[in-house]
């Protein structure tokens, strides 16, 4: 398809991964618009003014990946600093690494196990009447037993989601492991680290062609796709459709600034789940770049909500009632001639960075036959 004139909903990595491929492999130009004010999205990252310490303004990310295509791609745009997650989670009984791994086991129950000892306590403290298991709840009895439970994750995630456990899906439970080794690192990915100039830098060299027309502060209304040849939409699919059917449920986060002399809490990501503490949370962001240098230090308090009309969506729910909410609004958009959905809101799915990534990209290649063959263009990634 000669001179195509696409318009993108979203300057976050599904919007700019999308224009970039778009522009590289048709002859067409692509409109990037988003509401808010910068680039990237939820990673949007820039300088705090009074430390020089680079912030993630909408919470920490750390970027983690087994795709190779997908680190080999971002490497176009950035370079990587080496940044390892070892996080830790404080409650009444101490300061414990996070994931549970063979140190936070022995700790916690004053042993010296062995990895074969502590895999065979653990599987002990198993709830043996669970089969399988149908929400969260379940999953960690079964998995960790009670007492881990409760001491890890009852608070975090009744916290984090603001309903009881046994609401929520066991899927959300499998992504964490239990390792039965010393290994504290977050994330098992061969991959991982943080771009040592920011989320929003790499956004921004992505979307820097001469094809790739930007505008920031400004909101999608219906309408404004008239004289496009296609609109990508990865804003959220209730948005798309004014809510028309009702709202699928969100939370979003908001953040409590601590400024400090020095080193405040000694590590970047600190959990508190218990039920006593308000906050989820506490990040200290000097510490996701360890290769700067900085005398002062900024941390955030985490607060987990429901998300409001005028805020912005973080984590989506997907309880029943959302999921059935969510069959209606795919219809809809199926039968949309002229608009696709791609992200996280537009399917309303958790994804990592890696995978919105990942998804852009082989999108885009869907598209670009599509558009070669004159046929329709995908309405969802597959």
């Amino acid at each position: 398809m000669k001179h195509a004139h696409y318009l993108i909903v979203g300057a976050g990595f599904s919007g700019a991964v999308l224009a970039r491929h778009l522009v590289e492999t048709l002859d067409c130009r692509v409109t990037l618009l988003d509401e808010r004010p910068h680039l990237a999205g939820n990673c949007h990252t820039s300088r705090d003014g009074q430390t020089g310490i680079m912030i993630h303004r909408y919470g920490p990310h750390i970027f983690h990946t087994r795709r190779e295509e997908v680190w080999s791609y971002l490497h176009r745009f950035t370079q990587f600093g080496a940044f390892t997650n070892r996080v830790k989670a404080t409650n009444r009984h101490g300061v414990f690494s996070m994931p549970i791994n063979l140190h936070t086991i022995n700790q916690f129950f004053g042993k010296r196990f062995t990895p074969g000892e502590a895999r065979a306590f653990v599987a002990s403290l198993s709830d043996g009447s669970i089969g399988e298991p149908r929400n969260f709840e379940e999953q960690a009895l079964k998995m960790i037993g009670r007492d881990l439970y409760e001491a890890f994750f009852y608070g975090y995630t009744s916290k984090q989601w603001g309903c009881e456990p046994r609401e929520l899906p066991a899927s959300i439970l499998k992504r964490l492991p239990v390792r039965f080794d010393y290994n504290d690192n977050y994330y098992d990915c061969p991959y991982q680290g943080i771009p040592v100039d920011g989320y929003t830098a790499i956004v921004e060299k992505i979307v820097d062609h001469p094809a790739i027309a930007v505008q920031l502060c400004t909101r999608f209304t219906p309408g404004m796709e008239r004289g496009y040849t296609h609109t990508f939409y990865t804003g959220p699919l209730d948005a798309y459709f004014a809510h028309s059917e009702g709202r699928l449920g969100y939370r979003t986060v908001t953040f409590e600034r601590i400024d400090a002399e020095g080193d405040f809490q000694g590590i970047a990501q600190m959990n508190y789940p218990g039920r006593d503490v308000p906050h989820t949370r506490i990040c200290e962001h000097k510490h996701f770049t360890p290769w700067e240098n900085h005398e002062k230090s900024v941390a955030f308090r985490e607060f987990s909500m429901e998300t409001g009309p005028d805020e912005q969506p973080y984590y989506p729910k997907r309880l029943s009632g959302d999921m059935a909410l969510l069959d209606a609004y795919a219809r809809r958009a199926r039968a949309e001639p002229h608009t696709s959905f791609l992200g996280r809101l537009a399917t309303y799915r958790y994804l990592d960075m890696d995978t919105v990534i990942a998804e852009a990209l082989a999108f885009g290649k869907a598209c670009t036959e599509a558009a070669r063959n004159g046929e329709r263009l995908p309405v969802f990634p597959e």
